[in-house]
């Protein structure tokens, strides 16, 4: 009896060890994100997107994919602005190069991206019908030059209308690259008010 009690106490500790993961299940940071020259920033290395990005996955414990396209955008800003814009008016789906393995496992994803002309490069549209996210729950960040979330949440619930939304969170561009203290500590703040353990 003795052994079964001591089996059973160690059991509930590990069960409540265990908490942050069960809460959400397994959490995917999916996000698309651009290097070269970019607004407010001059040229950059490592995307903004990519910087909250591992920032997000870091804090959750969460898997980290990048979405990549087969085509490139271009480094220069202008030229990339040109492509964005023709891609949203064509409302294009630009082939995918990488996918992610397992998707169904995943309980959770955040979805990333920059915002261009007040929505996701439509890179991140073809992500979002390229795998059954029925039952799970999207949540949105982006970064941004003064945007805010633009009509992104919008977007993916039309996108996706049997999934559950948890309200997003947008970082400006020029704080992603500049101020990493200041990014993390919005990123605790947002995963608190949303009901993410961290």
């Amino acid at each position: 009896m003795k052994k079964f009690l001591a089996l059973l106490i160690v059991g509930l500790i590990f069960s409540f060890g265990q908490s942050s993961v069960s809460a959400q299940g397994k959490i995917l940071v999916a996000y698309f994100s651009r290097i070269g020259e970019e607004y407010g920033v001059g040229n950059i290395t490592k995307g903004n997107t990519a910087i909250v990005a591992e920032i997000i996955a870091k804090k959750t414990g969460a898997d980290l994919f990048e979405i990549k396209t087969v085509k490139s955008y271009p480094n220069n800003y202008d030229e990339c602005t040109k492509v964005a814009s023709r891609e949203k008016a064509q409302n294009a789906r630009p082939e995918l190069a990488t996918r992610v393995n397992n998707f169904d496992s995943y309980d959770t994803i955040f979805i990333g991206s920059p915002v261009w002309y007040s929505t996701s490069p439509m890179a991140i549209y073809t992500f979002l019908e390229s795998y059954n996210f029925s039952g799970k729950k999207i949540i949105p960040f982006v970064t941004h030059a003064g945007s805010g979330l633009g009509d992104i949440p919008q977007r993916f619930s039309l996108i996706c209308p049997d999934a559950e939304f948890l309200k997003g969170l947008a970082v400006r561009g020029s704080v992603a690259q500049n101020n990493s203290a200041e990014v993390e500590s919005k990123v605790e703040e947002w995963l608190e008010k949303i009901k993410i353990d961290l």
